[in-house]
């Protein structure tokens, strides 16, 4: 019985002690993932800024063009 006990007691302890890495670089990557989801939604909210400008583009050129007589009004 101590035979399997020497053998048996050192393998479970090497695995609770990869089972503690792990769970720390979850740790870390969850950490990471939400750092990532906040920047995310930043570009995000940035993009539909720009959007909703570069859409009025065309209406104030068409202004801009009208106000030099450059086409038919």
């Amino acid at each position: 019985m101590s035979d399997v006990t020497d053998t048996v007691v050192p393998t479970l302890q090497a695995i609770q002690v990869l089972l503690g890495r792990i769970e720390a670089d979850m740790a870390n990557i969850k950490e990471d993932m939400r750092h990532i989801k906040v920047r995310l939604t930043s570009l995000e909210a940035n993009m539909v800024a720009m959007n909703r400008r570069m859409d009025h583009f065309g209406v104030r050129l068409e202004r801009i063009e009208r106000r030099l007589d450059l086409v038919e009004a």
